[in-house]
C-alpha cells in the first residue's frame, strides 16, 4: 500500500541521528541493571519473597522481554526508517511496546499500594496481605495489560512509502485514524491518569505518615524518598509526556492536521517512555535489600 501520510513528509533526520544511540544505551544498562536485579532475586531473596519482591520480579521479567526487540528498532533507525522484518514483525513489536509500558505502569501504582498499606497499617498488612495476594494481582495486572494491547494488533501496522521504504506505524489505515484516537484517548485515561492518581495519593498517605511516625528508621525513610523521586522522575521523562504527545498527534492525525514539531516531540517521547526500564532497578533498591547490600556495601538495619 501507497501511503501520503502527513508524518512521512516531515524531516526525520534527527530522528535517524538521536534514536539509534539512545535506544541502544537504553538496552545495554535495562539489560544489565534487570538481568542483575532478577539474579539477586534467584540467589539472595529466594527465601525473602515478600509482596514488593513479587511485583519487581514482575517489573524486571516485562523489562528484560521488550528490551530484547530493540535491536529491531535500532536497525530501522540506522536504514533511515526503513522497516525489514514484516508486518506481522511491526504489530509485534508494537505490541511488546505496549505490554511493557503499562506492566511497569500498572507494577509501579502495585508497588506504591503495597507500601502504602505497609507503612499506613502495618499490623493489617502482616496479618493479611501475603505473596499469594500479590502473585494473583500479578497475574491480574498481566491480563488487564494484554487486554487493553491487543487493539495494537488492529492498528499497527507497516506502510510503504512512493520512496519504497516502509514504515512502521501505530496505525495503518487512515480509516481507523478516529477509533484510533479514541483508543489512544483510552489509554490516557485508563493507562496512565488513573495508575497516576492511584500511585500518587498512596504516596501522599506514605509521606504524610513517615513526617507523623517518629519510629520509622532513617533506612526506611530513605527507601521512601527514593521510591517516591523515582515514580516522580518516571512520571514525569516517561509516562506522561509520552501519553499527551501520543494523543496529541493521534487527534491531528485524525484531523488531517499536519504538525511536525508534535511529530517530532512524540517520536521522542517513545525514546523517554523505554528509559523507564533503565530507571526500574534503581527502584528495585527501595523494595529488596539485597541490591542495597551489593550496591551500598550494607544491609538494611531495622
Amino acid at each position: 500500500m501507497i501511503n501520503m501520510d502527513n508524518s512521512s513528509t516531515c524531516d526525520s533526520h534527527f530522528q535517524i541521528l538521536l534514536l539509534p544511540p539512545m535506544y541502544g544505551i537504553e538496552m545495554i544498562v535495562a539489560l544489565a541493571g534487570n538481568i542483575f536485579a532478577l539474579c539477586l532475586l534467584v540467589t539472595r531473596e529466594r527465601q525473602n519473597w515478600h509482596t514488593g519482591v513479587v511485583f519487581s520480579c514482575n517489573l524486571a521479567i516485562s523489562d528484560v522481554l521488550y528490551v530484547l526487540t530493540l535491536p529491531l528498532l535500532i536497525i530501522y533507525y540506522i536504514k533511515e526508517k526503513n522497516w525489514t522484518f514484516g508486518d506481522a514483525g511491526c504489530k509485534t513489536e508494537r505490541f511488546l511496546f505496549s505490554c511493557n509500558l503499562y506492566v511497569s505502569i500498572f507494577f509501579i501504582m502495585c508497588i506504591s499500594v503495597n507500601r502504602y498499606l505497609a507503612i499506613v497499617f502495618p499490623f493489617f498488612t502482616r496479618s493479611y496481605v501475603h505473596p499469594k495476594h500479590a502473585k494473583m494481582a500479578s497475574v491480574l495486572v498481566w491480563f488487564i495489560v494484554i487486554i487493553i494491547s491487543l487493539p495494537v494488533f488492529h492498528f499497527a501496522g507497516t506502510q510503504t512509502l512512493e520512496s519504497k521504504s516502509t514504515l512502521c506505524v501505530s496505525c495503518q489505515e487512515k480509516t481507523l485514524a478516529v477509533s484510533h484516537f479514541k483508543y489512544t484517548l483510552f489509554l490516557l485515561v485508563v493507562g496512565c491518569m488513573v495508575p497516576l492518581v492511584v500511585t500518587f495519593a498512596s504516596y501522599f498517605g506514605v509521606i504524610w505518615t513517615v513526617l507523623q511516625n517518629q519510629n520509622l528508621t532513617v533506612l526506611e525513610k530513605k527507601k521512601v524518598a527514593l521510591m517516591v523521586a523515582l515514580v516522580c522522575v518516571l512520571y514525569a521523562t516517561s509516562f506522561v509526556p509520552y501519553h499527551v504527545l501520543q494523543t496529541w498527534h493521534v487527534y491531528l492525525k485524525s484531523m488531517g492536521i499536519r504538525k511536525c514539531w508534535v511529530y517530532d516531540s512524540y517520536q521522542v517521547s517513545k525514546g523517554l517512555a523505554t528509559l523507564n526500564m533503565c530507571l526500574h532497578p534503581l527502584l528495585y533498591m527501595a523494595v529488596f535489600d539485597s541490591i542495597c547490600t551489593v550496591c551500598c556495601g550494607r544491609g538494611s538495619s531495622k
